[in-house]
C-alpha cells in the first residue's frame, strides 16, 4: 500500500489543475481517472459541443447571407468533416492536459476506478488489470456527473442517445426528438436542426428554460420555432417503443394525446452525481437525497481531510464553478487563505444562437424575495451593432435596485451574450452602479455600448 500526501479522484476541470499545483507545492500526489483526462468538459461537454455549434452557426449564416447582399447558393454539410474537426480539437486539449500532468514532478497519473475501502484508503481497479491500494492525508473527489435517465416505460429497451453518445453518431438524424427543453437539449436541438435534422423538443414544464424569466423563455421559443424547431410543452411521456425503422413516442401534452415518430431520441433532462460506485459508506462521507456529496463553505465533507469539488457536490453544475472550487481549496490549504464558496458570483452562458448569458438574480427571483427592484430591457432590434451585423434577435435585460442603483442581475439573449454579460458581472463585482454605466464611454460601435441605452430605459 502506497501513501501519498494527496489523492484526487477524477481528472476533470478541478482535479487536473489541483493535482498539478499540489505537486508543485511539494505534495506527493496521485491523480486517478477511470476514463479520459479532461473530464466531461473537454471530452463530452463544452469543447466538442461548442466546436460543433460553430459549424452549425456557419451553416445558418451562409443561408442568411443573402440578407447582407452575399449570394452563396446551396450550402452543403460535410458531417464527417465537422466531426473530425471536433475530434481534433478534443484530442488536442486532452493530450495537452495529459502532457502537463506527466511532466509535473511529484504527480502520478493512474487510470482506473477508485473506491473507498476505509476512511482515507482507496482500492483502485486498474484499467489494465489488477488492483492497487493507496492512502493519503487529503482526498479530493472530482468525479462529476452523468446523464439522468427519466422513468419512462420502454426507455431502457430503445437505442436512446445522451449528450455523450450523440457526439459520435455517424450521420445526421432524420428526425431528432429531444426529451428536455433546457440548456443541453436546446443547444443540441438547434445545432442538429441547422445540420439538417427535423427537431422536436419535448418539455414537461409549461415553457422551455422554466428556471428563466418568462420573457426570456418566450423570446427564445420564438427564435427556435422560426427556425422550424417544433417545441411541445406540458409533456408527459407515457411510453417509448422502437421498430426496425422508427422510434414511437406516446405522450400527452396538456389534455391532448399524441403519438410521434422519430429516427433518434436524445435524453437531456438533467444530470446526476457520480457517487454510486465510490464506496462512500466505507469512509463515512455524507450525501444528500440526490446523491450529491455534502460539503461546507470550504468544500470539505463531514470527514476531515476529504473534499468534494465540481458537479459531484451539487449546486451550480458549470465548468467554471469546478475550476473555482480548485482555486478555493488550493489557496486555503497551501497558501493559508480563508476563501469560501458563499456569495460567489455564478455566471453562465447557454450557447444557443443567440447566446443566453446570465448573472445574478432574475426578475422572477426578485419577485419571490419581495425586493424593491426595477427592470431595464431593450430588444436587440434596437441595438445599433445588432442592426449593422444583422444580429437583431433577442433582448438585453437587467434587474436593478432603484435605491442603491446596484445591478442585481442580468439576462442577455443576444449575439455574444456571454461577453456582454461578463461586462455587467465585472460591474457588479466592482460595485459600479447602473447610472455610471448609463453615462460610461464605450467604444463605438460595439454591443457593450448598448448598455448606455439599456440603462437609459430607467430614466423614464
Amino acid at each position: 500500500m502506497k501513501h501519498y500526501d494527496a489523492i484526487i479522484i477524477g481528472a476533470g476541470q478541478a482535479g487536473v489543475p489541483l493535482a498539478k499545483k499540489l505537486a508543485e507545492a511539494g505534495k506527493k500526489t496521485v491523480l486517478i481517472e477511470k476514463r479520459l483526462v479532461g473530464g466531461t468538459c473537454i471530452n463530452d461537454g463544452c469543447t466538442p459541443t461548442k466546436a460543433m455549434i460553430a459549424s452549425a452557426k456557419a451553416i445558418y449564416q451562409a443561408k442568411k447571407a443573402s440578407a447582407l447582399g452575399v449570394e452563396i447558393g446551396s450550402v452543403k454539410v460535410d458531417f464527417n468533416k465537422i466531426k473530425q474537426r471536433k475530434n481534433d480539437i478534443v484530442n488536442q486539449f486532452r493530450s495537452s492536459s495529459e502532457k502537463g500532468i506527466n511532466e509535473t514532478k511529484g504527480l502520478r497519473l493512474i487510470f482506473g476506478t477508485a473506491k473507498f475501502s476505509a476512511e482515507k484508503e482507496l482500492t483502485i481497479s486498474l484499467n489494465n488489470g489488477g488492483e492497487e491500494k493507496v492512502t493519503a492525508d487529503w482526498i479530493f473527489i472530482n468525479t462529476g456527473a452523468k446523464t439522468a435517465l427519466p422513468d419512462i416505460e420502454g426507455l431502457d429497451e430503445i437505442d436512446y442517445l445522451t449528450s455523450t453518445t450523440i457526439l459520435d453518431i455517424e450521420t445526421v438524424p432524420e428526425h431528432l426528438m429531444v426529451i428536455g427543453g433546457n440548456y443541453i437539449g436546446l443547444e443540441f436541438g438547434q445545432m442538429f436542426n441547422r445540420f439538417g435534422s427535423k427537431v422536436t423538443i419535448l418539455e414537461k414544464s409549461s415553457s422551455i428554460l422554466s428556471r428563466e424569466d418568462e420573457d426570456i423563455s418566450s423570446a427564445l421559443t420564438e427564435i427556435l420555432t422560426d427556425e422550424k424547431i417544433e417545441i411541445i410543452t406540458d409533456v408527459k411521456i407515457d411510453k417509448i417503443s422502437q421498430d426496425k425503422k422508427q422510434l414511437h413516442v406516446l405522450l400527452q401534452s396538456g389534455k391532448t394525446a399524441k403519438n410521434i415518430t422519430a429516427s433518434h431520441v436524445l435524453v437531456a433532462v438533467g444530470r446526476i452525481p457520480q457517487t454510486a460506485d465510490l464506496g462512500l459508506e466505507n469512509c463515512g462521507v455524507k450525501m444528500d437525497d440526490k446523491g450529491h456529496i455534502i460539503v461546507n463553505e470550504k468544500l470539505e465533507t463531514n470527514v476531515k481531510g476529504i473534499y468534494a469539488l465540481g458537479d459531484v457536490k451539487g449546486g451550480p453544475a458549470f465548468t467554471h464553478i469546478a475550476y473555482n472550487d480548485y482555486t478555493i481549496v488550493y489557496r486555503n490549504l497551501i497558501e493559508g487563505m480563508k476563501y469560501s464558496i458563499q456569495d460567489r458570483p455564478v455566471p453562465y452562458c447557454m450557447f444557443t444562437d443567440p447566446q443566453l448569458g446570465r448573472i445574478g438574480i432574475s426578475e422572477k427571483e426578485a419577485k419571490e424575495k419581495n425586493l424593491n427592484y426595477k427592470v431595464a430591457m431593450i430588444p436587440m432590434s434596437q441595438v445599433a451593432r445588432g442592426i449593422e451585423t444583422n444580429e437583431t434577435l433577442g433582448l438585453m435585460k437587467a434587474v436593478v435596485d432603484p435605491d442603491t442603483k446596484k445591478i442585481l442581475g442580468a439576462a442577455i439573449l443576444a449575439s455574444e451574450g456571454g461577453e456582454i454579460m461578463s461586462v455587467l458581472q465585472m460591474a457588479m463585482e466592482g460595485d459600479i452602479t447602473y447610472d455610471r454605466i448609463r453615462y460610461c464611454v464605450f467604444a463605438h460601435p460595439t454591443y457593450t455600448e448598448s448598455l448606455n441605452n439599456l440603462f437609459m430605459k430607467l430614466d423614464k
